[in-house]
């Protein structure tokens, strides 16, 4: 440990962002989008002294998920972000919160420099990430999702899952891809805990049709209607008896106490990237503790820098619902981490070592960056 204490100063000497490009082991699926390769952003914070901390913008190439892509990230992490970092200065990673009040939106790009000072912060303390955030659990619950790829291409997907031990599944439904595909997966596997995702594509019109969906048992159905329609979800949680999870809906911690307000949903998934990092996303946390809303940590076709904070979030005591947290070998022949994470028996082991507990496979690291930029604050 090098004695640092916690309001004396990150002493943060530069940051680095690297464009990096890789294949998936196979399409991901979704109404909206084909993804076929994933382009993302790492960033590096580090100290006068070395020590490095890690982050990554999930956000993709287009913006089918959100308004935000991977170009937009990089030009506010660029022209925006690590400016302010520069004009401010920075004593701990919670004054990140008040420093992006200026800056409208852009969640995306926010936690990606959020989790690198959040990851530096901790391996500055020589303490792992979670210990920080006041994480209890040893192991994460692990899930995964099946994209849509037919019927019988999803039923042979989810019983490789359920080999590799993933407890939770969830499936990729759309308009016509949907009561027939979530009935022949409940036949193949009675007991399996399944959930579908929707990602926008119906409308409350649509309510007597998703309503079939009560009879297999979902655990929920996430995000069935658009982003900002929590009055619409209110309405439809009252006519389906299938808990809602909202995704897209919840960006702010005030969208939280909307859904809340509205009764928009019985359950919440979290994604570090969606609500702008750490400490928005411990605020929508306790909201949801607090509430009696059930919560589980969320995925983007990530790379292993994201999935390792993932980890880090879902090891706080109310994450009881099987996460997107899957093994490295789900998506990438190999991960751009040194210790790849696996997924034993439906769940993944939190790392021991300080920070997210991993580091970059620089060998691997070379093979997939396009481009490197500095800035020395």
């Amino acid at each position: 440990m090098n004695g640092r204490k916690a309001g004396s100063g990150m002493n943060i000497k530069r940051i680095k962002l690297h464009l990096i490009t890789m294949p998936l082991k196979s399409p991901f699926n979704t109404h909206l989008q084909k993804v076929e390769r994933r382009e993302g952003i790492i960033i590096e914070a580090v100290d006068r002294d070395g020590v490095t901390g890690l982050g990554e913008v999930v956000a993709f190439s287009t913006p089918w998920y959100t308004e935000e892509t991977v170009k937009t990230c990089y030009h506010m992490l660029k022209d925006v972000l690590i400016p302010l970092i520069e004009s401010h200065g920075l004593a701990h990673p919670r004054e990140l919160g008040m420093m992006f009040q200026s800056v409208r939106g852009n969640a995306m790009a926010k936690a990606s420099l959020e989790m690198a000072i959040w990851d530096l912060y901790a391996r500055q303390l020589d303490t792992p990430l979670w210990n920080l955030l006041g994480g209890t659990r040893r192991s994460v619950l692990a899930g995964a999702v099946v994209g849509a790829n037919g019927t019988q291409a999803m039923i042979d997907q989810a019983k490789g899952l359920l080999e590799e031990g993933y407890e939770r599944i969830k499936v990729k439904i759309s308009k016509g891809e949907d009561i027939e595909i979530v009935r022949a997966l409940r036949a193949a596997f009675p007991s399996l805990a399944l959930l579908a995702d929707a990602n926008s594509a119906y409308g409350l019109q649509d309510a007597d049709h998703l309503k079939e969906l009560d009879e297999f048992g979902l655990e929920m159905i996430e995000q069935p209607l658009g982003v900002d329609d929590l009055v619409e979800h209110s309405i439809l949680q009252g006519r389906i008896n299938t808990p809602i999870c909202l995704d897209e809906s919840i960006v702010t911690p005030h969208d939280m106490k909307s859904a809340i307000h509205l009764n928009s949903c019985g359950v919440v998934n979290l994604k570090l990237g969606r609500v702008g990092g750490y400490n928005p996303a411990l605020e929508i946390y306790q909201l949801c503790q607090d509430n009696g809303i059930k919560l589980w940590c969320g995925g983007m076709i990530e790379f292993g820098v994201s999935r390792a904070h993932n980890i880090c979030l879902a090891t706080l005591d109310g994450f009881s619902i099987p996460g997107d947290i899957s093994s490295s070998s789900k998506y990438w022949e190999e991960d751009i981490i040194d210790t790849p994470i696996v997924v034993e028996k439906g769940s993944v082991q939190r790392f021991e070592k300080p920070g997210i507990g991993v580091g970059l496979n620089e060998k691997r690291m070379n093979e997939v960056t396009s481009f490197t930029e500095e800035f020395s604050l």
